[in-house]
């Protein structure tokens, strides 16, 4: 953990952010702590991370994203010398989609 980030406001700030229940309550509570460019920038850099993950070339990444070749390098950087952030997220979300693809199969076989 970066020392410098590593404060009491911080620290305030990420439990607030882990009592979020939806995405609605994130997406109300991001709007209004950050501006659109600040969200719009976060949701980039997310977007990028993935395209990375998938192997996917810094052209199409640029292109499909508009994120600028620093930007992908940025996020580059993280994902192979970083805290792996990203990838304990996006493993998260790939377990999630499973398990609700899983839970829907289950019900469209008990409606048969």
């Amino acid at each position: 953990m970066n020392k410098k980030l590593n404060t009491q406001a911080v620290n305030r700030m990420f439990e607030g952010i882990l009592t979020l229940e939806s995405v609605e309550e994130c997406f109300d509570f991001f709007e209004d702590l950050c501006t659109v460019n600040e969200l719009l920038s976060l949701s980039q850099r997310f977007e990028v991370a993935s395209m990375l993950i998938g192997h996917e070339t810094y052209l199409k990444i640029a292109e499909k994203t508009g994120a600028s070749t620093a930007t992908i390098s940025r996020v580059n950087r993280s994902l192979n010398y970083g805290n792996d952030a990203y990838i304990r997220v996006f493993e998260k979300l790939e377990k999630k989609a499973a398990k609700a693809s899983k839970a829907s199969k289950s019900q469209e076989k008990d409606a048969e």
